[in-house]
């Protein structure tokens, strides 16, 4: 019975020093440890000692728990300024709330992506371009335009006189033309180019007709008004954007005057010019113009190129049938000559097959000018036009080729005739002069015949006295 108490006893002291490592199994669930005091609490050795130890191991030492609630507050005091950090917010400046509560109020762009389209129910202006000539002398138009009231470059762009950029009077109390000014009440702005070409925002076509017809033509070099080529676009205003661009066939004209980096952190930011965003909007529309420009200046050259197939459309068909073409030497020269000259208005006379136009150069980069001029050319195909234009009038140069050849050959027939005509006219005169030897020898009263007789008898008489 001793031995069976000691036994208990010192297995008991076993249980109790490792209850510390003993780990819950379902053959010593955690209920068996409802022996210990009430005011201890089992808390892991992990938080004290900042060791990686099992999820298992568990303690109840009183002095470790207290440890382990000190530090749960002074971490949890430590992270609540951060907390509030991170939840204060900068309000927005009033001018931002502004632009975006306008923005979203009414947008111009409907759709994303390739539906991206201008809504329909927004009133658009007019930009048309009119091609009249093959060049225009901008500094005697600048005279001509001065004489009807109309001021040169009113902005200072300092662009002339690669443009002339000039804006409807806003009073036509003392301008000779009694006509209405522009489409609506806003300002209009017409952009005249070397090319040949005049492009108007916002003006009636009444009067952009007048200045092309009557004020412009004195300026004009081979100019051809009984052949104007117009182009439209539509275009319109949009006052929370600063970049412009080209949806379909309408023109975003981006018009913002506030510069955004007020609203930011910079403290060094400052507002520009109210005049300065009137010029780089005038410069943006240079950019559309000049891309449209290019475009209705190659129209003008696709119809030449089209009239001049009309014309020698039968060629090919003659030949085709054998039938050699019976055209005059001055119809051959007239139409290589017309070839050669739209061929040079084309790459040579021009700007039309540059990638970017000369007064880009010294165009302010931020501004983006060139990507406005690529856009309107990528919207209106003017890249596939110009290479269109050019395969069309290589096979214009085959035809050429054949009228210049025929113009050889027949040169060439001409000559082998005359050289002909003339050996048969030796042929002849030689035959001639034969035939008249022979009557000659025939004729018993020809001269010869009786030279040669009178010469016998003399010589018979001569003979008779030497005897």
């Amino acid at each position: 019975m001793t031995s069976r108490t000691a036994t208990y006893l010192a297995f008991h002291s076993i249980v109790r020093r490792g209850l510390t490592t003993i780990s819950p199994t379902r053959y010593s669930p955690r209920p068996a440890l409802s022996f210990l005091p009430q005011h201890q609490t089992i808390v892991s050795k992990a938080t004290a000692h900042k060791q990686k130890l099992p999820r298992n191991h568990f303690t109840s030492n009183t002095t470790r728990r207290d440890q382990q609630h000190s530090q749960h507050d002074i971490k949890s005091q430590s992270k609540t300024p951060k907390r509030k950090a991170a939840q204060r917010i900068q309000a927005p400046s009033l001018r931002r709330v502004a632009v975006e509560a306008q923005r979203s109020k009414g947008s111009l762009i409907k759709g994303r992506g390739k539906t991206r389209h201008v809504d329909p129910e927004v009133e658009t202006k007019d930009v048309t371009a009119y091609c009249a000539a093959e060049t225009y002398n901008v500094h005697v138009a600048r005279d001509l335009l001065r004489r009807e009231g109309w001021d040169a470059d009113p902005m200072g762009t300092g662009l002339f006189p690669q443009v002339l950029h000039v804006r409807t009077p806003t009073s036509t109390t003392n301008w000779r033309w009694s006509g209405s000014g522009t489409d609506g009440d806003a300002v209009g702005d017409v952009f005249i180019f070397p090319s040949g070409t005049v492009v108007t925002w916002n003006v009636s076509e009444k009067l952009g007709r007048y200045l092309v017809e009557k004020v412009l033509s004195p300026a004009a070099e081979n100019s051809h008004p009984d052949k104007i080529e117009a182009e439209d676009l539509e275009y319109l205003e949009d006052p929370t954007r600063e970049d412009s661009e080209i949806i379909g066939d309408t023109i975003i004209l981006g018009t913002r005057t506030d510069n955004p980096t007020l609203d930011s952190a910079d403290p060094h930011a400052t507002e520009r010019p109210d005049g300065q965003h009137e010029i780089d909007t005038i410069l943006t529309q240079i950019a559309f113009s000049s891309a449209l420009a290019r475009s209705t200046k190659l129209a003008v050259l696709e119809n030449m190129l089209a009239q001049y197939f009309h014309t020698t459309h039968d060629i090919p068909l003659l030949l085709s049938r054998g039938t050699k073409p019976r055209f005059t030497r001055a119809f051959i020269l007239r139409k290589t000559g017309e070839l050669l000259s739209i061929r040079a208005q084309l790459n040579l006379y021009s700007e039309l097959t540059d990638s970017l136009p000369d007064l880009f150069w010294d165009s302010p980069h931020e501004l983006g000018l060139e990507t406005y001029y690529d856009a309107v050319g990528r919207a209106l195909d003017v890249g596939a036009r110009i290479r269109t234009l050019n395969e069309k009038m290589d096979y214009a140069s085959e035809i050429a080729s054949v009228l210049r050849e025929r113009l050889s050959e027949k040169h060439s027939h001409l000559l082998e005739w005359i050289i002909i005509w003339l050996i048969l006219i030796e042929v002849a005169y030689g035959s001639l002069h034969l035939w008249r030897d022979r009557q000659e020898r025939l004729d018993p009263d020809s001269d010869r015949n009786l030279m040669r007789r009178y010469l016998l008898r003399e010589l018979e008489k001569g003979g008779g006295r030497g005897r």
